[in-house]
């Protein structure tokens, strides 16, 4: 996929988390993040869209944190998060390509703009389906080959970092395969008492392999749904499921 494809996604994603919420309501709960209601969801994905956007407008070339998120509740939040996504999706389309600004990904990007596009459509699909989630009712599709772009994302991007918590002590090998993505849609995870490093390729044997529609595959390794299938040691796979998730 390339960064227009990517910021067309994220502008779609983002409309539509704006929508379920809304007809959710704000105290509804969020049954794949049990700990938030609706109104946390808004307030969460409304600063991470504030706070990457400020990056690419600003030039800001090392870390920052978040912004405080305004004391509004019910449709003020609801057209907060409008206005937040709105700002975001404008600002990257009026990016020059060559923007220099940090970002937080071990794995290489063609650019600075092309990293925050990536990352904040695929921010902003997943919270979508928390919001859609909470409503309850029919979730609206991601394409097989989103998906399988989200889960190297994730394994090569998020997982290559050393803050990453998938360890093993005693060397192991996971494999990712992604069934309706294509055949390079699979993945080995080398695991060790270092960070992972992720390979995409099924070079040698592997321990255990999740496997399913990239889809729901795409959603289990972000913890939202049960792994579609796992197959060889399951401890394996547990470890995935205990030190897998993103903080």
């Amino acid at each position: 996929m390339n960064t227009a494809e990517f910021l067309e996604t994220l502008d779609r994603e983002g409309r539509l988390l704006a929508s379920a919420a809304a007809e959710a309501g704000p105290d509804a709960k969020v049954p794949t993040c049990p700990e938030w209601q609706v109104r946390d969801l808004l307030r969460h994905t409304g600063a991470v869209h504030r706070w990457a956007a400020g990056f690419v407008a600003e030039g800001i070339a090392e870390p920052r944190p978040l912004d405080d998120t305004p004391d509004v509740d019910g449709e003020e939040l609801v057209a907060w998060y409008r206005d937040s996504h709105r700002s975001l999706v404008e600002t990257l389309a009026a990016a020059p390509d060559d923007v220099d600004c940090w970002t937080f990904h071990r794995a290489p990007s063609p650019s600075p703009l092309a990293f925050w596009v990536r990352r904040q459509a695929h921010e902003t699909t997943i919270h979508r389906y928390d919001a859609e989630a909470a409503r309850g009712g029919e979730v609206s599709p991601i394409a097989a080959d989103f998906a399988a772009d989200g889960i190297d994302e994730l394994l090569r991007g998020f997982h290559a970092r050393s803050r990453s918590r998938l360890r093993s002590e005693e060397p192991r090998v996971l494999r990712v395969r992604a069934a309706d993505a294509g055949a390079d849609a699979v993945w080995t995870v080398r695991l060790s008492a270092d960070a992972p490093v992720t390979s995409r390729d099924a070079a040698g044997e592997a321990d255990a392999e999740l496997s399913g529609p990239a889809d729901l595959l795409y959603l289990a390794l972000w913890n939202r749904v049960p792994v579609p299938d796992v197959s060889g040691d399951e401890s394996v796979a547990e470890l995935w499921r205990e030190r897998g998730g993103i903080g």
